[in-house]
């Protein structure tokens, strides 16, 4: 309804800032949030918590470049892994949604997890949605300065609280908390903490629905990932048109009526603010709090639940039994991207599984490309990048071969070769050929190191660099 006195582009952006007051229901899907919620957040704050070898389990240490994730340990020559990854997790949100419409919004999007709190923690203080919306209708008295004031400090205790933990991935959360209690955190945790929690704070205790509807782009292009197979919140509109109330002893058949009572509590549940009868929109999470408040009302009218239920828009059309609906799930694209995804998953495994745990990088002596030395020899100086990436320490041999080059020779520092865990370490390497075995121009030769761990561990990398002769030596 535009408010009065508007003209209609002064009420649509009315309608914009309307405030939602979401009508708290059980049921269901309102079970599997509150199971998704809790199970989110153990993992969130639960996570940086655990130890691992007398570390951090998961740890992203961006000052000394080395990301710890239980007993894997990643450089940032390892970003390959954090693209495949990415892509990954892309087209999982591809899948779910063509499986099922926005099941990770309503379910595991954080602007959804933590509304959810803090809606939680909202009807806990000032009530249901008829108390709320009464509140902010009243004047400003005592009572509504305290409840108001203590909402907010429970939302930004937890704003708070999870910008500790967020920034406590990036630094280790035991030291960063002893770095709170004496107010001694560096420039960037404390912008970073802050910041989070002032976006936590900010989105889901004031932006909320306006999230999703206007920034997010996913609400956009899902659209394009659906189509008349894809499960998803519906109105069964034959079933449930006309729409108007009736006495729960009356015959809806006999008055001309859908199943509807137009109660409009499908509304008020709706935590986008959204009218699931007027069909499918852009708005709708997923979250299927319509279906739960709507199985309520058609209990208490003793009709047949489903009036609005999970299912394809073609089941619905073409009246399908569920079992038929379900076994259309399985089409082309959701064949093609549970393909590329078990693809993509299982190189992504086998890859980590069969990651070397010695990494080596070559460079070159940019001052002296080749130099002739002790008057019978030709040499090309290297600096060899020696990475161990296990958590035990790593002894290495490096050796040299050639294609079109005989009798090379390696010399470096042998106490160089011991490599301390998770480290990296330079290494200047000379090779060596002899006058008469060294025709002018450039050569490919084989650099090998071996390294050999305390745990029992092994590992050969071969490198390929150049070995340049000048013309005149």
């Amino acid at each position: 309804m535009n408010a009065p006195g508007l003209d209609p582009s002064e009420a649509s952006l009315y309608e914009v800032r309307r405030k939602i007051h979401p009508r708290a229901v059980t049921g269901a899907f309102a079970s599997w949030r509150v199971a998704m919620v809790l199970l989110t957040q153990l993992v969130f704050y639960g996570l940086p918590w655990l130890q691992w070898n007398g570390r951090q389990a998961v740890l992203f240490d961006l000052g000394a470049r080395k990301f710890y994730l239980f007993g894997l340990v990643l450089w940032p020559q390892d970003v390959i892994y954090l693209a495949v990854l990415l892509v990954i997790s892309a087209l999982s949100l591809f899948l779910f949604t063509a499986v099922a419409g926005r099941l990770f919004c309503g379910y595991a999007c954080p602007q959804t997890v933590y509304t959810e709190i803090f809606m939680w923690i909202e009807r806990k203080v000032e009530g249901d949605r008829i108390a709320r919306i009464r509140l902010d209708g009243d004047p400003w008295t005592f009572r509504k300065l305290r409840l108001k004031a203590t909402k907010h400090l429970l939302w930004i205790a937890v704003a708070l609280w999870t910008g500790y933990t967020f920034v406590g991935y990036f630094s280790s959360i035991r030291e960063l908390g002893g770095a709170v209690l004496a107010l001694s955190t560096g420039p960037w945790e404390s912008f970073w903490m802050l910041f989070y929690a002032i976006a936590t704070w900010g989105n889901a205790g004031f932006m909320r629905e306006q999230v999703c509807k206007y920034m997010c782009p996913y609400a956009r292009f899902q659209s394009v990932m659906v189509d008349k197979d894809t499960y998803v919140v519906t109105y069964d509109v034959q079933r449930g048109e006309p729409r108007g109330s009736r006495s729960r002893k009356a015959d809806p058949r006999a008055l001309g009526l859908g199943d509807c009572v137009d109660c409009s509590i499908c509304v008020q549940v709706c935590p986008t603010g959204i009218d699931i009868r007027d069909g499918l929109q852009y708005e709708c999470i997923g979250c299927g709090a319509c279906i739960d408040a709507c199985n309520q009302v058609m209990d208490k009218m003793q009709y047949p639940r489903g009036l609005i239920r999970y299912t394809s828009e073609n089941a619905m059309r073409q009246a399908l039994s569920a079992a038929v609906a379900r076994r259309r799930v399985v089409r082309p694209r959701i064949v093609v991207y549970t393909a590329l995804w078990l693809l993509l998953a299982g190189g992504f495994v086998a890859a980590l599984a069969l990651r070397t745990p010695l990494k080596v990088d070559i460079i070159r002596d940019r001052q002296a490309l080749a130099r002739e030395v002790e008057g019978r020899w030709i040499e090309n100086v290297y600096r060899l990048q020696l990475i161990n990436a296990t958590e035990a320490p790593m002894d290495v041999v490096v050796s040299t071969a050639g294609k079109d080059l005989t009798a090379l020779s390696i010399e470096y520092d042998v106490r160089a070769g011991h490599l301390p865990p998770v480290s990296n370490r330079l290494v200047p390497v000379r090779v060596r050929v002899p006058l008469e075995h060294a025709a002018p121009g450039t050569h490919r030769v084989e650099i090998v190191v071996s390294g050999t761990g305390e745990d029992g561990r092994r590992a050969q990398v071969r490198e390929t660099t150049s070995f340049i002769v000048p013309a005149n030596p």
